[in-house]
């Protein structure tokens, strides 16, 4: 008893010391996509680079977060005081966008610990303002950064390729202050408990797989499947296909991509990093345990993902809708597949994309992403107009909006009857308008526009989403995936999936 108490006791230690990083993060950030809609990751892990504790942030992190660091453990060791930063997603990241920097701890030259911090920054450079366009190349996506040491002439070429250096700067600037804060505090938790800490952070990630063995045990033997499709990559390629079959075998999952789609033209290719993401994001929500996901839950599964395909993507392909929608597609794939062993517990799926939207100019950027409904399971209705998922984040206020960007929010609700029916009834996506003020460049990178999320047991699927043009006064309807100049005055309104 004495042992589970203490256990409880550092389990939520560690999970303080990331939602500290993340507080400190927020209320230091200059962005309203990193203050306002908190899109962004906090993690403490073992001096291995093996994750005992992450903050309830960006699932789309969770798997990712360990490769982030695994570099700095191996070919760019870290002294006392330095920080690491990557943002490559073939080498731990996710997508550009996402820049990590990544700090050790010590106590005299002992390395005890690593803390991480991960943000969505609202440009990285590359081709379009927000760069969250469809693209080709990963080198038209952005700023690549390799695991480096993080020195300021690193942090002058990186300011040197965005839009609005200033704001990266305060962003880049709060993240340091965050892994500072992470350092802090766990010196200060070594300095009262000693060895104590480090042995419970270890012994969190054997809890941790215990607790996922447990869950996993649960769930019937067998081989489960189901396939679900992407609508486009934005240059041609349409019904882009990930199938997943999930196999149980006592306390192992064996969860194996093979037969889905190879890689596209498009940005829609997940790194594996991503991939790991959702797998291990789908099988934490099925652990009642409220632990934080560490590396122990990840050693029970195994993932067969094939090199060259849409869940497994090599450079130089693009892939910054991998981590944003395929992810999503992923997520609704591996549902689909459990569903046939928990039919109780399992929902059906939810609006199955980010809508993700970026517009500016060269001289600024912002982005966002919209949630939808979520999907109904044996146990209610889905939750209407929400983020679910790989996402996670909040919304930006309308009012913060209008105050930092030329825009106006002509209309922003919940779209009435768009969730599919049934017993229990698909959660309602939103309907929000942006009327532009001055010229911009606007990118839109959604899906879920074809067809629209499935159903479960005999229940409707919800409607597709819907990205719509208005220029005095006559609608356009636009594809999932574009860019191009809006007019001032001219009003770009998403309507996004039910559940």
């Amino acid at each position: 008893m004495q042992k589970a108490v203490r256990l409880e006791v550092f389990s939520n230690i560690f999970s303080s010391v990331c939602e500290e990083m993340g507080v400190v993060l927020r209320r230091s950030s200059f962005s309203p996509n990193i203050k306002e809609r908190g899109d962004f990751s906090c993690a403490v892990f073992n001096s291995k680079g093996e994750m005992i504790s992450h903050a309830a942030n960006i699932p789309v992190h969770l798997g990712s977060m360990p490769l982030s660091v695994k570099p700095f453990v191996e070919e760019v060791p870290l002294g006392r005081g330095e920080i690491g930063v990557v943002n490559d997603p073939f080498r731990g990241g996710t997508h550009l966008p996402d820049v990590t920097l990544v700090k050790p701890v010590y106590a005299g030259d002992r390395l005890l610990f690593f803390v991480a911090v991960r943000a969505h920054h609202a440009d990285i450079g590359g081709a379009s303002p927000g760069s969250m366009s469809s693209q080709e190349e990963i080198y038209q996506e952005g700023f690549i950064i390799p695991p480096v040491k993080f020195t300021q002439e690193v942090f002058s070429l990186l300011l040197a390729n965005t839009r609005n250096p200033q704001e990266r700067r305060g962003d880049v600037k709060a993240q340091v202050a965050a892994v500072e804060r992470g350092e802090k505090k766990l010196l200060d938790y070594y300095e009262k408990y000693s060895e104590e800490l480090v042995a419970y952070g270890e012994e969190l990630i054997e809890y941790g797989e215990r607790c996922m063995r447990m869950v996993i045990k649960s769930i019937p033997d067998g081989a489960y499947q189901f396939e679900d499709f992407l609508d486009d990559d934005g240059f041609g390629t349409e019904d882009i296909k990930v199938r997943v079959k999930v196999v149980i075998s006592g306390d192992e999952a064996l969860v194996d991509f093979s037969g889905s789609s190879g890689e596209v033209r498009g940005s829609l290719n997940a790194p594996i990093s991503v991939t790991r993401s959702a797998v291990f994001y789908v099988f934490r929500c099925l652990v009642d345990e409220d632990i934080p996901l560490n590396r122990g839950m990840e050693r029970p599964i195994k993932i067969v993902a094939p090199e060259g395909t849409v869940v497994n993507a090599k450079p130089p392909r693009a892939v910054v809708g991998g981590n944003v929608e395929t992810s999503q597609r992923i997520v609704d794939a591996l549902l689909g597949a459990l569903s046939k062993a928990l039919p109780d517990k399992i929902p059906a799926a939810s609006y199955g994309t980010m809508s993700n939207v970026s517009f500016g100019t060269s001289s600024f950027a912002y982005y966002e992403t919209i949630g939808g409904g979520m999907g109904a399971s044996a146990r209610g209705d889905g939750e209407s107009a929400i983020h679910a998922h790989m996402t996670n984040t909040k919304n930006t206020p309308i009012e913060a909006l209008e105050t930092y960007y030329p825009v106006r929010i002509g209309r922003y609700c919940i779209r009435k009857g768009s969730g599919g029916k049934g017993r229990f009834k698909g959660g309602d996506g939103i309907v929000r308008e942006f009327e532009f003020l001055e010229d911009v460049v606007v990118s839109v990178l959604s899906d879920r526009r074809k067809r629209g999320p499935y159903g479960l047991f005999g229940g409707d699927p919800g409607l597709p989403g819907k990205n719509i043009r208005i220029s005095r006064g006559k609608e356009e309807l636009l594809p999932g995936k574009f860019r191009c100049i809006f007019k001032k005055g001219e009003i770009l309104r998403i309507e996004t999936p039910g559940g």
